[in-house]
């Protein structure tokens, strides 16, 4: 299961309603490469036939099977703070991650690690 916390969700609520109705949730994905294995994304987007569908604080967060082996039990926060504004994931299943915390590896899965862009 994937958690978000008030403020990711209050931040998420306000840019979906910017949106249109084909972008009426979080997609969180994982995809190989960064400097440690794998990188983390977030969009807006729409749910897919094969997608795990949470709903969390009002919230539609759609996420693919193998993403979610890699982010089961994550935290999606958002951070404004003096160094700046925007969304981080406390992965509890990250072994390793990069300097920048957008790339990660698992105990069981190192991904194709590589330039972190």
């Amino acid at each position: 299961m994937i958690t978000l916390t008030e403020s990711a969700a209050d931040k998420l609520r306000e840019m979906i309603e910017s949106q249109g109705p084909e972008e009426d949730a979080l997609r969180l994905y994982t995809k190989l490469g960064g400097c440690t294995g794998y990188s983390y994304g977030m969009a807006l987007d729409a749910a897919k036939p094969d997608d795990h569908v949470f709903s969390i604080h009002g919230v539609k967060v759609v996420i693919d099977s193998e993403s979610l082996e890699l982010l089961d039990g994550s935290e999606v926060d958002y951070i404004d703070d003096l160094t700046g504004q925007g969304f981080k994931i406390n992965n509890p299943n990250a072994t390793s991650m990069c300097g920048c915390g957008s790339s990660f590896r698992t105990a069981t899965k190192a991904g194709q690690p590589g330039s972190c862009d």
